[in-house]
């Protein structure tokens, strides 16, 4: 069985140079580090991990919280979370917190309880319980997705922009001459819903149309929530001409509404969507939505955590990504090809 030393023999360095590669714990230079990797491959070596661990107090594993992982776009951050991790050497241990305050707290406990290096949460509505317990324990973590308001020092965060995009597609839709214009928003208490709801205002400000409480409905970021509300929409006196839905999950909800309604889209009610899916363009129309760079995301909370990890005081940082814009049929638009700098 080769051992560190063959390894360090073949690759022509020293035991502490493979150390360095295995563990992270100093800068390689890209040619040494991929010598060293090259050798791992060649002479089959197998590190100790748990050995490892004792040692060095890490055991090379993140914890990834992350509710509905049945959803695309949080099963793309998800094989972009893996995908990085695995490129740096570190395990993933995953939980589902449900959305559940109380869940999330024991489902953060048992990956902590489990000594991964680090973890990676989509926080709830309510996550109080959560951040007493990564506070308690001072565990480096990076919020994902939704933001924690006043998360203090130790917590970085990483999520895509979601008022401005959102501000867009009503723009767009003002564009197209709808004055009505209504909004199925997220789980209440969820900072991609506040965000949602303020981009859906500054929409209609922009566009000069008054704000009607009336029209915004909370769908609970999922589907069934979802076709109810937009069910309280299509009963109002005056209902909306167009819809924006908060996430993909809603938006098959509101079309299952429109359709128990024997409501065409676009020909009767427009749609656009905040969430694409792979999906998205097989609809009939096809779906024009905004594009999140879900594992993009997940890469770049890695990433943000293994920083962490190497510099444990370093400033705490919030990094946004941008959105794309995708435009297709729902909106009421003919069909089109691409416009440079979107996707297709």
């Amino acid at each position: 069985m080769a051992t560190m030393a063959d390894v360090a023999r073949d690759a022509g360095v020293s035991v502490a140079t493979v150390s360095h590669v295995l563990n992270g714990t100093r800068p390689v230079l890209p040619h040494t580090r991929q010598a060293v990797l090259d050798a791992i491959e060649r002479l089959g070596y197998t590190p100790n991990s748990l050995a490892r661990s004792l040692v060095t107090a890490r055991t090379r594993s993140i914890g990834l919280a992350v509710s509905a992982i049945s959803n695309p776009y949080f099963t793309e951050i998800l094989q972009g979370v893996e995908a990085a991790a695995l490129e740096h050497g570190y395990g993933l241990l995953i939980a589902d917190p449900h959305d559940d305050p109380e869940h999330e707290r024991k489902a953060v406990q048992l990956l902590h309880e489990r000594r991964v290096d680090g973890m990676i949460v989509a926080p709830s509505a309510e996550p109080q319980a959560l951040l007493a317990h990564l506070r308690r324990h001072s565990v480096p973590t990076v919020f994902l997705d939704r933001l924690v308001e006043d998360a203090g020092p130790l917590f970085d965060q990483v999520c895509a922009e979601s008022a401005e995009p959102t501000t867009r597609l009503v723009t767009h839709l003002a564009e197209l001459g709808h004055r009505r214009i209504g909004l199925v928003a997220g789980r209440a208490g969820l900072s991609t819903t506040r965000e949602r709801i303020t981009g859906y205002r500054h929409g209609l400000a922009h566009a000069g149309l008054a704000h009607d409480e009336r029209l915004v409905v909370h769908g609970d970021s999922e589907s069934a929530g979802a076709e109810r509300a937009t069910d309280g929409l299509l009963s109002l006196a005056a209902p909306p001409t167009a819809l924006v839905t908060a996430n993909n999950a809603m938006t098959i909800g509101a079309l299952r509404s429109l359709r128990a309604h024997g409501l065409s889209v676009p020909d009767d009610i427009a749609l656009c969507c905040f969430d694409d899916f792979a999906w998205a363009d097989l609809f009939t129309p096809r779906l024009t939505a905004i594009a999140q760079p879900s594992r993009e995301i997940g890469a770049r909370a890695v990433q943000v955590l293994l920083d962490r990890l190497a510099e444990p005081d370093r400033p705490a940082r919030t990094v946004r990504l941008d959105c794309a814009f995708v435009h297709r049929t729902s909106c009421g638009c003919p069909e089109q090809p691409p416009a440079k700098g979107t996707v297709p």
